[in-house]
């Protein structure tokens, strides 16, 4: 192999002194010689290294040079070799006609002339570096050319995903303004009531039933917002890596319990119910507040599209996790959907689907699974409700973590 600037010569004679008066003739400084006594001998330096000129001996015994040349010719990695054929026979013989025809690029006579010969050999020398250059300035433009082709596509890639950003940070903007204008259009018009009826001097509608369903409604709609800010500023912490995790003994069952308790009315208002089956002891070490809010999202969510039919929440205990799957009987989910709605800001939201939100909930769920070290999935088919199972080691790994 060549390396650097260094120029490999091969010569080929089956007479020694041949060789060494050739060798010594044009050997310089960054040329290496290579010497064969055979055409056998020289075929085997052919294919181990790369040359820029063959001088070969026309007379030799067994294989003579014109046979190496066509052999020469006939293979890919030694065809472009030039070759320079040397005779002691007169120009009479034709030798050089035939050489020509073998490929030859020149063709000397002995005696050889000494400045002759460096020259030529000097003009294939520097030839052969002027290829090598070629070709590293061919090769360096490709790379060039690959690696502005590649920045190219990263241009792309960070514009499109740029206008995407843009477009959700407009469309989240958006709903959060819709998200929060509803329970404060409710709160306002509430506000405006009491001021109108407190001004018309009709105190004696503020008995105890008006007050409880006040503050029943007002609370629902402070929840709503408090709910909204609170995923919006979780998103913030997931994506800036500033959302921790406190692990500490869980009685995973209670839990389920006091969500479901919690939820109650909710269902109830969707003409729907929760039933628990959770009846075995089971205690566990995780982030006993993130794990309410992934069982209150899973939830929420079965009740929002469960078109009022009953939702079910099951405990498993498997051999060293436990399972918790919250199945609904609503109108499923299509599969070109059930990853996509993990990310942010997606819902599986069919044509004509009044269902508002953020669509951040199974987003923030699965980030708080995941770093729990567990898993969430979903199993659905459309028109045959969604099954959402997650899946939580019994201990918080170490390296688990947001």
């Amino acid at each position: 192999m060549l390396k650097d600037n260094n120029v490999n010569v091969l010569i080929v004679d089956d007479l020694p002194d041949n060789l060494l008066a050739l060798e010594a003739v044009i050997r310089l400084e960054g040329r290496t010689v290579f010497q064969a006594s055979s055409g056998e001998e020289a075929l085997a330096l052919l294919l181990t290294h790369e040359f820029a000129l063959a001088i070969l001996d026309v007379q030799m015994p067994g294989m003579n040079g014109f046979e190496l040349a066509e052999l020469m010719r006939g293979t890919e990695k030694t065809r472009h070799i030039p070759i320079v054929f040397v005779t002691a026979a007169g120009k009479e013989s034709n030798f050089a006609f035939k050489g020509y025809e073998s490929g030859a690029v020149d063709f000397l006579y002995k005696p050889l002339d000494v400045q002759a010969v460096q020259s030529k050999v000097n003009v294939f020398a520097l030839l052969y570096r002027q290829r090598l250059e070629t070709r590293r300035q061919v090769l360096a433009l490709e790379h060039s050319r690959k690696k502005q082709e590649a920045l190219l596509a990263n241009l792309q890639t960070t514009q499109m995903e740029l206008q995407k950003a843009l477009k959700l940070r407009d469309e989240f903007m958006s709903v959060v303004a819709h998200e929060l204008r509803t329970p404060l259009n409710t709160l306002f018009m509430d506000v405006q009531m009491r001021k109108m009826l407190l001004e018309r001097g009709k105190v004696a509608v503020f008995d105890v039933a008006y007050l409880e369903k006040m503050v029943a409604r007002d609370q629902r709609q402070v929840q709503s917002m408090v709910r909204l800010i609170d995923d919006m500023l979780d998103v913030t912490r997931i994506r800036s890596n500033r959302l921790s995790i406190r692990p500490g003994p869980v009685d995973l069952p209670a839990l389920l319990a006091r969500v479901v308790g919690h939820l109650s009315h909710q269902a109830q208002a969707a003409g729907s119910t929760i039933t628990l089956h959770a009846d075995q002891p089971l205690t566990g070490c995780w982030d006993e507040f993130r794990i309410e809010q992934v069982v209150t999202n899973l939830l929420t969510n079965a009740l929002r599209y469960g078109n009022g039919r009953p939702v079910e929440v099951s405990l498993v205990l498997l051999a060293d996790s436990v399972a918790i799957h919250v199945r609904d009987q609503g109108k499923g989910i299509q599969a070109r959907d059930q990853q996509r709605i993990f990310d942010p800001f997606e819902r599986a939201v069919g044509q004509g689907d009044s269902t508002t939100g953020l669509g951040l909930g199974l987003y923030i769920t699965r980030q708080l699974v995941e770093a729990h070290g567990g898993t969430i999935s979903v199993q659905s088919r459309e028109a045959e409700g969604a099954q959402f199972s997650v899946t939580l080691p019994l201990a918080v790994p170490a390296t688990a973590s947001l």
